[in-house]
């Protein structure tokens, strides 16, 4: 690959640029003018977003030896040209539309694919990460169960506002309305049994202790549109749990056949991240760590750092960037769960935090240390070590020192320390 070196910027001297658009692309492709040293040539070209027009847009590009080609990711329509000129073999750099805001001028297609060619080849741009074919199946399997599980959660909502019609307050005395005590109560209400007592009395295990709970909760109005409404509810429910079911089976056998089994068995023992937590990691990084130099950017290309916003050496409000949607809505279901665990060093350092700066940037900075062992487990294919909630007392012990004489001061009183005989 020809390339000019300038002050250690890598310069790419023919270089494409495509602005994306649903039913066409324009592209613009950069190359040096031959007649005249020191300028550029612009050529573009529009092509339809068809696979034959995407296999002349490839052919396009190689007889013209284009060394980069940069698109930005527009909505999802960079697909359909993304994956035939990565067949292909060329160089692709998918770039963040967030990334080039504010730089553009004048604006149009061919003056957008232009900027894009002249981006790529002076290297103004980043590649966005862009996992191999098997890795994006098993990320469309699992988000499509997320969503999934929205809906199931909607619907459980849905059946609990019709109950709250009926005046009856299952919920305020059983708090799963799916559960099997609740369940079994739905089904009589629905096959016709209005009685309450008796309706109380199908609660099974734990849940025979509030049947006198019970037997006041169930004394409403319950008309048979009620029970159409909640027999509906009840199979959509059920529904929709058939298919997460089968998604679950698809997810497991594709990640036996991928052979990674050892590295979700090492994501499984990091305190929050479940067995569903580890497969959405895995789908979304693909496991491999290799395209992440860093934990940090790692955890930037997530989106659970803090921003960096400065300017005449003041820095300014800067918040966490949008990042990977999918990842950071598991990563805080993960960090809520492990800052339960008290002994933990996560639970220790979310306190720690917390005392500063506030709940939520303290749950935050949790989600950042879940990464940074999200990316040491992936990369070293270790199990997680929990450093303890001792860890910040025994690497600084004069400090809890001090916290201790100064707690004791404000309750007038005095300390003092000696050390234990062994």
């Amino acid at each position: 690959m020809a390339r000019v070196e300038i002050r250690d910027e890598v310069l790419f001297l023919r270089a494409a640029g495509v602005d994306v658009g649903k039913r066409f692309v324009v592209v613009c492709v950069r190359t040096p003018n031959l007649r005249r040293s020191g300028t550029w040539s612009l050529e573009t070209e529009r092509f339809e977003c068809v696979p034959g027009e995407m296999r002349r847009l490839a052919g396009w590009l190689a007889e013209r030896a284009v060394e980069v080609v940069a698109l930005e990711a527009t909505s999802d329509y960079w697909r359909c040209v993304f994956y035939p000129l990565q067949d292909a073999g060329l160089n692709l750099v998918l770039v963040n539309p967030a990334h080039l805001h504010g730089v553009k001028g004048r604006k149009s297609d061919p003056s957008d694919a232009a900027f894009l060619a002249r981006a790529a080849a002076s290297g103004m741009v980043m590649a966005s990460f862009v996992p191999d074919r098997a890795v994006r199946e098993l990320r469309e399997l699992t988000r499509r169960r997320t969503e999934l599980g929205v809906e199931r959660t909607r619907e459980i909502q849905r059946l609990e506002k019709q109950l709250e019609d009926t005046g009856m307050k299952l919920t305020s005395v059983l708090t799963d309305v799916t559960g099997v005590s609740s369940r079994r109560i739905l089904e009589a209400l629905i096959a016709g049994e209005r009685d309450p007592e008796r309706l109380a009395d199908l609660a099974v295990k734990t849940a025979r202790k509030k049947i006198p709970d019970l037997v006041l909760a169930l004394d409403g109005t319950f008309t048979d549109h009620h029970a159409r409404m909640c027999a509906h509810f009840l199979g959509q429910i059920d529904h929709l749990a058939s298919l997460i079911a089968d998604l679950d089976g698809w997810i497991a056998g594709l990640l036996r056949a991928a052979g990674r089994d050892r590295d979700l068995e090492n994501l499984d023992t990091i305190p929050g991240v479940a067995a569903t937590a580890a497969q959405v990691i895995f789908s979304e990084t693909g496991g491999d760590m290799a395209h992440f130099q860093t934990p940090g950017h790692l955890a930037s290309w997530i989106g659970v750092c803090p921003g960096m916003n400065e300017s005449a050496g003041v820095n300014k409000s800067a918040h966490i960037r949008h990042g990977n949607a999918n990842l950071k809505r598991i990563l805080g279901t993960a960090a809520m769960a492990a800052i339960r665990v008290k002994d933990s060093y996560l639970a220790a350092y979310y306190r720690r935090i917390a005392a500063r700066r506030g709940n939520q940037r303290a749950l935050v900075a949790v989600m950042h240390k879940i990464v940074i062992a999200v990316w040491h487990v992936l990369h070293d294919h270790v199990p997680y070590r929990d450093l303890g909630a001792e860890h910040f007392t025994r690497a600084n012990p004069e400090r809890a020192i001090k916290r201790i004489i100064r707690q004791a001061n404000a309750l007038g009183l005095t300390v003092r320390f000696d050390p234990i005989e062994v």
